[in-house]
């Protein structure tokens, strides 16, 4: 979004203000003219020079354009019989600059590494230059050149020629000689001469291609044609016979060819024979980027859900020819699409998918991140993958390492800039910055680097590990990259070698026999994607410490060792070698070596002198071209001059050598400079410890040196300063902490230190050595500077960080320390050793003191770490494993009492070996859990006051855990195993709950959250720091600054409000508002006929009693007053001023809850429904809410609310999305669902007991408020207020009394308005601070939508019939008065209603209408001065960013309209013309258009509409996504897929949904036209293997059909008709080989789904409609009669039937039939509860029955005993049922809004609310672990958590 600003697209030119030349420079002849032709300004740019003329863009060559647009239009005119030449630098993502120049000057294409030129052919009134030969038009521009359209595709000129990726456009050089209007960027492709309407009937805005817009477009006279008039050229160009090696026109964009106008066709070009410097050029990128034949993962966005539509009889309809015809060019015909079945009956629109299983694993993971193959799932139309992960993915970065070497510290370079150096850290190599400090990673060994090797300009480098698997990568340095990786057939690489051109690799090593190895690489072909071939190999005696490539020949080499010096060579395939003639210094010990550096032209190539050092200080010159030596020196410590025998030389590890000095480095520890005769020392630099390499850099300024104790450096030679960049640790580091107030990090090592880090520069701070013993455990005070230690001795130290001084020493322990902490708190230390001794110490200022000491209750065996000793964040409580590994034992912290001790080894029965103990971990303390890694690789959460197992994590590691850390927020969980870290969601809501990280190459001894839970730290072999990406907690919002109480004095007729200030005591209940009669405010100058009054007989009497022009309004309460200020002629200016009354005292058995009564003012009687269908209407609904509820007790509950599938499109304005803080909410009847876009996750707010009508979000988005209906009984409307973090309500609000239809935060969120329906005609403001009513107000007509002004937050406006209301709030003290002036809409609009309005940027105010106009409004003169016609339909939404406009329709369209132009017509006043605005996008959606949520910059967001749909809207990409989707009519049946991975819907709409229940998306939906779908079922899983080819569902349909889908080929397989009448009820037998259907004449017919013929019709229920039908499974010959089946089939008239069947053997026997009584109802069946029966899972041989009768009840059925066993008594009839196959548990639905989980036998119910009507159908999963039920149209899932 960095680059939102410059989309659609930017004009150069007018963004840069060309014309004030202050951001730009011109040179030379440069003139601003206008061009009759083109009606605008062009620049001239003319010399006879192109250097002496041009114009530049930015102003200066250090300044950047910064423009992201992929192409670059450029609208210019090439003066005739002239040359042009025009230069573009482009940045890539590198960093590089690449310079592309195009210009008629140029003969041939040319290409460089920074610099590509290509040849313009200029075009021609008689032909384009394709019609002609390439280089017949290069040359001075043709007298009839043309106005030129050129498109440079950057993106594709970089990738295509130079391999490189494109950043931004840099600048501008335009230089003479040519006309240019225009410079303009963008990443879409905008095609001339093609209309809006013309791109949208050729459906080009789905191939990324948009008519060109009014600034870049060239004018067309009428009757002309563009193409006729100007030239196109789009470079480089689709077309594959164009030339490659220049621009030049070439046909019109298969976009728009033959679709648009009909000049689009041409000849297609010649075949051009193309240079050899394009030749080559392009081998070398196809080779490159030619894809390899190996199997790669496609992923398939599915941008609209595949809909299958069935035909079926009904009424014939007429369709005229016109649109027969358009319907038939309109058809959807992709690639994606299959065929159509022969009965033209079916259409399926769907992906088609590939048979091939791909697999994807993250790198370093050795777990399947996700597995996706073929199979019946569609891929998800709202997430690539097919699975929900952890987000952000990635969750960690990895920032900085502190650590050098690993396998060896001589291997640091120097980058061929001199700013970086490159090293190794163990498993990873880093780039370090050494100005900056930043560092980059080259990740992807797996073990230690013990090697590295630049080429000679550091494009390539080379990287050996060690190991028994030695392998070689090579990277591309700039990009980051692996090039290649091969194996080396070299136990142990110690040395690499690259040549200067990067050609040759050469590395020694050692084989499987420690027999020295050299072997010679051919790396040639690696950049251009070949492999790398082994040229040479050879095997030695000779030991090689060094060994280097001749920069001057890739094929020779040098080395030296142990009493050796040779020289190499590669010929003819074969590596030779001869040695060097080393007389009497032949058994020294050499150890490096460098060739002199400089060359004359006097010397040959060859004749160099190699400089080798050795362990004795000597340093041999040797004659290379001769091999021999020519001088030998060597290096003597200085020594006192008395002393006259020389002493031992210096050891010299390491020699660099520049053109006028060398450098060595010396096992004494010194870094020494000296001239190159080494007469004396120039310049030296002391270390601590021997200096193992050193290397000068290229510029001779800097000179690198690291010491074997892992210390890296430079010496900067001018300042004679010496930089330390790194130090590190010698060996594994055992454990850290960190600490918060100093932003500090101590580390122990094998090492023998004690190291103190700065978090944020991570430079060292402190460094305590212990001689003798070893530290291994340590601990910051968490609010002292003081660090304790632990040792391996049993010591236990605290230091003073300020002082650095030993404050105390304990020695209460006698072996090793495995456990040292403070409490949070810091008033307690804690330490523990191996023998199993535990310790308590009280912290005091600068002390600390023994408290108490235990033995033997630490586990001996559990082994030293960090997590050993784990107190909780409240400090209360103390963990740890002990007394054995077995046992978890939890102390009382302050006093060590034990409290709880937990055997984790009974936990896992099934395992053979006992489970032991690893690692504890607290959770915080509102969880009260406690986490315990084991030996078997889990990860046990128990509950800390219980010890109960709360939930098990298994496997998290190969290994057991080694550490493990949980966030501050609970949220997210940090385990350490093996080499391995792994970030876990900690409550693990995905299908991949974790992520997986690699680096170390050494077990993780420790992770942890750095204190500001925005970093993590790791150690091991190296101390890592990652940046923790996650978004932070959501913390609860700041506290108001100021809120409002009322103080009434007795008796006061008025009364005063005060400030309350914020540290009172806050209220214990939520305020009501006051309830008193709202005035009614009549808006209007003249009543309406036909109206009466809107005072009553006792205002009018109040009136009479008042003097002057005014008029008091008062009711019988005298609880308000209004005053009527007289009508002005040109203003109507009306003044509200609520009179606040006291508040009576309330009786103890009031309802605080209920609103009061109140006394009815008389409104007007046109409570007719106004033309608008922004008005919300409920649906109709008979149910009512339930007189009694049994809530289950907190924590207690056994369903949890999982997801909600659908949204209701009945609502208005009932979806919110926050861009910034990325919160989702919508409405699906009486619940609120809050929906993570990234997890799909939901969460549920219930609150409302009728369905929700609309929704607001405050602008800093922690507020919610919906609003719905009264309830029965009730009087007024609910408004919920929401607190966003923790979704608790926090006020319910009581005014309106029918419905509310819109409502509005200020823009200071300070006043919430709430406008009620036409019904309602009540306007009322609410104090956010407080949620007292401010002031509520009448108005004679319906109005539609509400608006707060963004800018000032007193200003609002409403829209009603034919007006705007611009409303003004004015606050005296505690009164609030409210001014309110009516604007009328224009004339010429006719009357119309006002339907949507949307504040523009100031001072505009958009409103549509409901004709389809839209009006713009001055809000500062209250008056309209354009309007234009937006749409055929009303327009019911509005959303206005900056200089764009949408609009949404009861059309079903959304229209982005660019409205830049308005803010200078309003200066125009009515004389505005609305051509200025202009159409971008257009998009058609599946309903009326009822909300919409966009981001600032209007370029995405999500609308509703009126089928149940949210799509998801990308105007930059000009798509819509299906985002939820449910059905738009009532739900007639659900059911789950046998492995409970989906479920299926039908509703009376005529479709049939299949969901996936983790996503809840939908997957398929097989569409029926004409008919309604009444029943449906899931095929059971087969005996045989189940296969994605089985699963299928059936459906039944109100013509008496029945349809066989197939799920996995998304198509119908078998369509029957056994009933003449609609079905009712259909399954499936328990085999899946029948289908059972039963029908509304009672009828029940058994088919077969394989021939499609029915086989048995059953009469015995005729004339009662069918409504349950079930099969379950039974023992042969039980109950006395043949067959493996039970069935049963249920009617409306109280009657059941119980078969046995065979079908294989054509059997079926009625079993029983039940026959319940009932009273006469006074009503017909259809009225009447439902009878439904079904078997019980835990009791065979019993069914329960539900329906009306004597009592209401559950009856339990013995079909062995042949009667009633059981009844449980119900509080209603039921309308559903379903019991649990897997436990006692029995769900029933009710009419009256309640679901009831009875739990049997025992009969405990639980209630649980959500629906918002009855409770028609309710569904256990197979393994009862979920549950569905249906209201309506929305359905609920729910899921098992206890019982």
């Amino acid at each position: 979004m960095a680059a939102a600003w410059q989309r659609p697209y930017l004009n150069v030119f007018k963004h840069f203000r060309v014309e004030e030349w202050k951001r730009s420079t011109r040179e030379g002849d440069v003139t601003a003219l206008t061009d009759s032709r083109l009606k605008g300004t062009v620049y001239r740019i003319r010399g006879s020079l192109p250097a002496s003329s041009y114009l530049q863009l930015p102003r200066t060559g250090t300044q950047s354009l910064g423009l992201v647009g992929r192409y670059l239009y450029l609208l210019f005119r090439p003066m005739p019989h002239k040359h042009f030449l025009v230069h573009l630098d482009v940045t890539t993502q590198e960093n590089q600059v690449i310079r592309i120049s195009f210009s008629n000057l140029f003969k041939e294409f040319r290409s460089t590494a920074t610099w590509l030129q290509f040849p313009f052919v200029c075009g021609t009134d008689q032909g384009s230059a394709a019609d002609h030969p390439a280089r017949h038009n290069l040359g001075a521009a043709p007298a009839d050149v043309r106005w030129t359209c050129l498109v440079l595709d950057l993106r594709s000129i970089l990738s295509l020629y130079l391999n490189r990726r494109y950043s931004h456009l840099k600048s501008v050089k335009l230089c003479s000689n040519l006309l240019v209007k225009n410079l303009c960027t963008s990443d879409l492709v905008f095609e001339p001469g093609v209309t809006f309407s013309e791109a949208r009937r050729a459906d080009l805005a789905c191939r990324g291609v948009a008519p060109m817009p009014r600034e870049m477009a060239f004018p067309v006279p009428k009757g002309e044609k563009w193409h006729d008039l100007y030239d196109y050229i789009r470079f480089p160009s689709e077309g594959s016979k164009l030339p490659y090696d220049s621009i030049q026109k070439s046909c019109p964009s298969p976009e728009a060819g033959g679709q648009v106008s009909e000049d689009s066709v041409h000849q297609l070009p010649q075949p051009v024979t193309l240079t050899k410097v394009v030749r080559d050029r392009l081998s070398l990128v196809h080779q490159i980027t030619s894809p390899k034949a190996m199997p790669r993962r496609c992923p398939v966005i599915t941008k609209s859900i595949p809909e299958v539509h069935l035909t079926a009889p009904g009424p014939p309809k007429a369709t005229p020819a016109a649109d027969q015809e358009l319907e038939k060019n309109q058809r959807p015909c992709s690639a994606g699409q299959l065929p159509a079945v022969s009965d033209g009956s079916i259409h399926v629109y769907s992906h088609q998918r590939s048979n091939q299983t791909v697999q994807a694993i993250r790198a370093g993971s050795e777990e399947s991140v996700y597995r996706k193959g073929t199979g019946p799932i569609v891929p998800s139309v709202r997430r690539s993958s097919a699975c929900r992960r952890l987000l952000p993915d990635p969750i960690l970065k990895l920032r900085m390492i502190i650590g050098f070497g690993g396998c060896s510290t001589k291997w640091a370079l120097w980058t061929q800039d001199n700013t970086a150096v490159v090293y190794p850290c163990h498993a990873i190599i880093v780039t370090l910055q050494i100005q900056t400090g930043e560092q980059k990673f080259f990740i992807g060994h797996t073990d230690k680097v013990s090697a590295l090797a630049f080429n000679g300009n550091s494009t390539l480098l080379a990287s050996a590990q060690a190991g028994p698997l030695g392998v070689v990568r090579l990277w591309d340095f700039p990009m980051g990259s692996c090039l290649s990786v091969f194996k080396t057939h070299v136990h142990s690489l110690l040395s690499l070698s690259f040549s200067h051109s990067g050609a040759v690799l050469c590395g020694v090593g050692k084989d499987g026999h420690g027999k020295t190895m050299v072997v010679v690489w051919n790396a040639a072909e690696v950049t251009r994607g070949g492999d790398v071939a082994v040229l040479a190999k050879a095997h030695t005696d000779v030991d090689i410490q060094a060994l280097k490539i001749a920069f001057f020949d890739d094929t020779r080499m040098v080395s030296c060792g142990r009493d050796n010096v040779r020289l190499w060579r590669v010929r003819s395939g074969a590596l030779r070698s001869c040695p060097v003639n080393l007389g009497e210094y032949h058994s020294l010990e050499f150890t490096d070596l460098a060739f002199e550096e400089g060359h004359t032209a006097k010397r040959e190539t060859e004749d160099r002198t190699l400089f080798v050092c050795s362990k004795s200080g000597h340093i041999l010159e040797v004659d290379y071209k001769n091999v021999s030596m020519r001088n030998v020196r060597r290096l003597l410590p200085a020594r006192p001059q008395r002393q006259e025998k020389a002493g031992p030389g210096i050891a010299i590890n390491s020699i660099s050598i520049s053109s006028s000095f060398c450098a060595t480095g010396s096992e004494d520890g010194y870094l020494r400079l000296w001239p190159l005769d080494f007469s004396a020392v120039v310049l030296e630099a002391e270390h601590e410890a021997p200096v193992s390499s050193v290397r000068i850099s290229s510029d001779s300024h800097k000179v690198l040196c690291t010491t074997c104790t892992g210390n890296l450096g430079y010496l900067d030679i001018q300042s004679r300063d010496y930089n330390t960049l790194m130090r590190s640790h010698e060996d594994s580091i055992l454990a850290f902490s960190v600490e918060g107030t100093w932003k500090q990090m101590a580390t122990v090592s094998q090492d023998n230190t004690i190291r103190v880090w700065d978090l944020i520069s991570m430079q060292q701070l402190y460094d305590f050595t212990a001689a003798d013993e070893i530290p291994c455990a340590v601990a910051f005070h968490p609010t002292q500077h003081i660090l304790a230690c632990g040792f391996d001795s049993g010591m236990v130290r605290t230091f003073c960080l300020a002082a650095s001084d030993l404050l105390v020493e304990h020695k209460q322990h006698r072996t090793a320390i495995t456990g040292l902490t403070f409490s949070p708190d810091g008033i307690f230390m804690f330490s523990s050793c191996l023998q199993g001794t535990l310790a308590l110490y009280t912290c005091t200022e600068q002390s600390s003191h023994v408290l108490r000491v235990l033995g033997n209750v630490v586990a001996r065996d559990a082994g030293n770490s960090s997590d050993a000793l784990v107190v909780s964040e409240d400090s209360r409580l103390l963990a740890f494993v002990g007394p054995s590994k077995y046992v978890v034992t939890v102390m009382e912290a302050c006093s060590l009492d034990e409290l709880l001790r937990v055997d984790i080894s009974i936990f896992d029965l099934t395992s053979t070996a006992l489970d032991s103990a690893v690692r504890v971990c607290f959770a915080s303390v509102p969880r009260g859990e406690l986490l315990v890694s084991t030996s078997s690789n889990k990860i046990l959460v128990l509950n800390v006051k219980t010890g109960r197992l709360v939930r098990e994590l298994s496997p998290v590691h190969k290994v057991s855990c080694s550490s493990m850390a949980l966030s501050k927020d609970g949220r997210y969980l940090l385990t350490a195993g093996d080499k391995v870290i792994k970030v876990w969601d900690y409550r693990m809501r995905f299908d991949i709950n974790f992520q997986v990280y690699i680096g170390h190459s050494e077990p993780v001894r420790q992770v942890a959250f750095t204190p500001d839970q925005r970093h993590i730290v790791s150690v091991g072999d190296a101390i890592f720091l990652w940046d923790f990406l996650a978004l932070p907690a959501e913390r609860s919002p700041p506290a108001r600054g100021q809120s409002f109480k009322s103080t009434l004095s007795p008796g006061a007729e008025g009364s005063s409000e005060k400030m309350k200030d914020i540290s009172e005591t806050p209220r214990q209940t939520v305020p009501l508002p006051f309830l008193s009669s709202p005035p009614c405010l009549d808006v209007s100058s003249v009543h309406q006929a036909g109206c009466q009054s809107i005072f009553s007989e006792s205002d009018n009497e109040e009136e009479a009693g008042l003097p002057g022009s005014g008029r008091l309004v008062a009711n019988g309460d005298k609880d308000a007053s209004v005053l009527v200020v007289g009508s002005v002629r040109n203003e109507e200016l009306v003044v509200v001023r609520p009179k606040v009354r006291q508040e009576s005292l309330r009786s103890p058995g009031e309802s605080a809850n209920e609103p009061r009564k109140e006394t009815k003012s008389p409104r007007s009687q046109c409570s007719i429904r106004p033309d608008s269908y922004r008005h919300f209407t409920p649906r109709f609904k008979a149910s009512v809410l339930p007189q009694s509820f049994l809530s289950p007790l907190a924590g207690s509950e056994v369903l949890k609310l999982k997801a909600v599938i659908g949204y209701n499109g009945n609502g208005r304005g009932n979806m919110v999305w926050n861009p910034d803080t990325g919160f989702f909410a919508y409405t699906s009847g009486c619940v609120i669902v809050v929906e993570d876009l990234h997890s799909g996750s939901q969460n549920h707010w219930l609150g409302h007991a009728e369905e929700i009508s609309t929704l607001a979000i405050s602008h800093d988005a922690q507020v919610l408020a919906s609003a719905s209906g009264k309830t029965n009984g009730g009087s007024h409307c609910q408004i919920c207020i929401w607190n966003v973090q923790d979704g608790v309500c926090a006020a319910s609000l009581f005014h309106h009394e029918t419905q509310v239809q819109a409502m509005a935060f200020s823009r200071d969120d300070r006043f919430l308005a709430t406008l009620g329906d036409y019904s309602d005609q009540t306007f009322v403001l609410w104090n956010t601070y407080t949620y007292e009513l401010i002031l509520s107000t009448c108005i004679s007509e319906p109005v539609h939508d509400v608006a707060f002004s963004p800018f000032y937050h007193r200003e609002l406006a409403c829209v009603g019939k034919g007006a705007v209301m611009f409303w003004l709030l004015e606050q005296q003290g505690a009164n609030v008065n409210l001014k309110v002036h009516r604007a009328c809409a224009p004339d010429v609009l006719g009357p119309v209603e006002l339907t949507s309005l949307c504040y523009g940027d100031d001072p505009l105010l958009y409103s549509g209408t409901n004709s389809g106009q839209i009006c713009v409004w001055d809000t500062k003169a209250n008056s309209c001065f354009m309007t234009w016609e937006a749409d055929e339909g009303e327009i019911g939404v509005l959303v206005c960013r900056r200089n764009r406009l949408l609009s949404g329709s009861n059309t079903n369209r959304i229209r982005l309209w660019a409205v830049a132009a308005v803010q200078e017509l309003r200066l125009k006043g009515p004389d505005a013309r609305s051509s200025s605005v202009l159409l971008e996008h257009e998009i058609t959606l599946d309903g009326t258009i009822v909300s919409a949520a966009f981001d600032d910059s209007l370029e995405m967001g999500i609308v509703g509409t009126t089928a149940g749909t949210l799509w998801y809207i990308n105007w930059m990409e000009s798509t819509s996504i299906r985002l939820i989707s449910g059905h738009m009519n009532k739900v007639s049946e659900v059911c789950f897929s046998p492995d409970e991975t989906h479920c299926g819907t039908c509703g009376e709409d005529g479709s049939v949904r299949i969901w996936s229940l983790g996503s809840t998306e939908l997957v398929v939906q097989f569409q029926v036209l004409n008919q309604s779908c009444q029943c449906l079922a899931w095929k059971p899983r087969p005996v045989v293997a189940w296969g994605a080819e089985s699963q299928h569902v059936v459906a039944g349909y109100s013509d008496g059909t029945i349809r066989v889908f197939s799920i996995s080929r998304t198509e119908m397989e078998l369509k029957m008709h056994p009933h003449a009448v609609a079905l009712t009820a259909i399954t499936y037998s328990t085999d899946g080989e029948m289908i059972l259907s039963g029908g509304k004449d009672g009828l029940v017919a058994i088919s077969s789904p394989h021939t499609g013929m029915t086989i048995r019709v059953l009469d015995d229920h005729k004339g009662s409609p069918i409504t349950v039908l079930q099969c379950t499974g039974k023992q042969y010959h039980d109950f006395g009669v043949e067959g493996g089946e039970l069935w049963l089939a249920t009617s409306s008239d109280r009657r059941v039937s119980v078969w046995a069947s065979d079908w294989l053997k054509d059997k079926c026997e009625l079993l029983d039939w039940l026959s319940f009584p009932a009273p006469a109802g006074p009503e017909g069946l259809s009225s009447l509860p439902p009878s439904l029966a079904t078997f019980c899972p835990w009791e065979p041989g019993t069914l329960v029955y539900v329906g009306f009768g004597m009592q209401k009840e559950a009856l339990f059925y013995s079909l062995r005993e042949k009667q009633v066993v059981e009844k449980i008594p119900l509080p209603y009839f039921a309308t559903s049922l379903s019991l649990s196959p897997a436990a006692c548990f029995m769900a029933i639905g009710f009419s009256e809004r309640l679901l009831r989980l009875l739990h049997c036998p025992a009969s405990q119910a639980q209630d649980y609310a959500g629906h918002d009507d009855a409770v028609h159908l309710c569904r256990f999963a197979p393994s009862g672990r979920c549950l569905l039920t249906a209201s309506h149209s929305a359905v609920l899932i729910w899921e098992l958590t206890g019982g």
